[in-house]
């Protein structure tokens, strides 16, 4: 595809930067498998370090990391999750933790703030007590939350979440896919984010713009036994400096430029909400670089999955439409304030031309 295209269908079509990609070319490599890939090492450990954990380890994906941590917290047969019913997890992993890790989900509410109400959790705790049931071992939060359109969990809602797990036993893990995100919204370390979690997964090649690539992290004895699960899993690599030379530039380089997105977010959204038949409020709507946005069908006579088709024959763009009435538009390093406000000119010409 061409590189002229102006890419909003996720922060998952980065290209790594020049220093990425000189630092690939440059690394020193082992075998990982074996443990000695210098270059994945240094990698694990500066992440462990900047996230506060004892441990590290780097996996190829975000999806086999949370998979990764779902079967190492429910090892028991019978176990059970609790997490939102519109987490990435449920609904965009393929039910891998049903059908490889034999966990069952139960799935609570999904607030419009990315939360699980912490009444809702509790309700849904089930003990070892009553055959009939599995026995609940794990909670599952996102941040920032994907289908609430990028929504940051606050610090104080994460440790709520985590004194409730305490009291109940459980393990709490974090799907922070984005969690640099969240935590350069909130302006925080990332570690606190993580603090009360037993694990975490956070991805390298969304915003942070790695080729390829998660870490997941916990305590040594967790991460020791995460890396038998990442082979069996199939993901075993060997000379994986090379991914992970990219990696360390996302963590050391890329998180100072996602405030720049954040605020190309909301100029994007600003900038919806003046245009007729669109329905967005910027204020409430986008707190990081995700956006969500409506059409109203009462007042426009063309879809967003047509209007998707016109973007890419005519102008270089390219977009998701979630339907035919709502899409998600998200911002990275390579989408610039010129290529927001072109493509804000080109929708409201295709708007006007199709009102009611």
């Amino acid at each position: 595809m061409s590189t002229s295209f102006i890419d909003f269908r996720s922060d998952t079509v980065t290209k790594p930067t020049k220093e990425m990609r000189q630092a690939m070319f440059d690394a020193e490599v082992g075998d990982d498998v074996y443990g000695d890939d210098l270059t994945v090492i240094k990698l694990q450990d500066m992440a462990a370090q900047l996230f506060g954990k004892e441990a590290a380890l780097f996996v190829p994906s975000g999806t086999m990391g949370n998979l990764i941590c779902v079967m190492n917290h429910c090892g028991q047969f019978g176990s059970e999750m609790i997490l939102g019913d519109l987490n990435h997890i449920h609904l965009f992993e393929q039910g891998g933790c049903a059908t490889l890790g034999r966990v069952h989900s139960r799935v609570a509410p999904t607030q419009p703030d990315g939360t699980i109400l912490l009444k809702d959790i509790e309700e849904r705790i089930r003990m070892v007590t009553d055959d009939h049931f599995p026995q609940t071992k794990l909670v599952c939060l996102e941040n920032t939350h994907n289908r609430m359109g990028g929504k940051v969990l606050t610090l104080e809602y994460i440790q709520s979440v985590g004194q409730l797990c305490k009291q109940y036993g459980l393990k709490l893990h974090m799907d922070g896919a984005r969690l640099m995100n969240a935590a350069v919204a909130l302006d925080v370390d990332p570690a606190q984010l993580i603090e009360c979690c037993d694990s975490a997964s956070i991805c390298l090649s969304k915003g942070l713009a790695a080729p390829v690539g998660s870490i997941i992290l916990g305590t040594k004895e967790f991460i020791l036994q995460a890396k038998r699960l990442r082979k069996v899993l199939g993901g075993g690599m060997r000379q994986a400096g090379v991914l992970a030379a990219a990696g360390i530039i996302s963590l050391t380089q890329m998180p100072k430029l996602l405030k720049l997105d954040h605020q190309n977010a909301k100029l994007l959204a600003e900038g919806l909400a003046k245009i007729p038949g669109c329905e967005i409020n910027p204020e409430n709507d986008v707190q990081t670089n995700i956006v969500y946005f409506d059409l109203n069908p009462s007042k426009v006579k063309i879809d967003l999955q047509t209007i998707a088709g016109i973007f890419k024959q005519e102008h270089g763009i390219l977009m998701s439409a979630s339907g035919k009435w709502k899409a998600r538009l998200v911002i990275h390093y390579m989408i610039t304030k010129e290529n927001i406000e072109y493509f804000l000119e080109q929708f409201k010409n295709i708007l006007e031309k199709n009102q009611i």
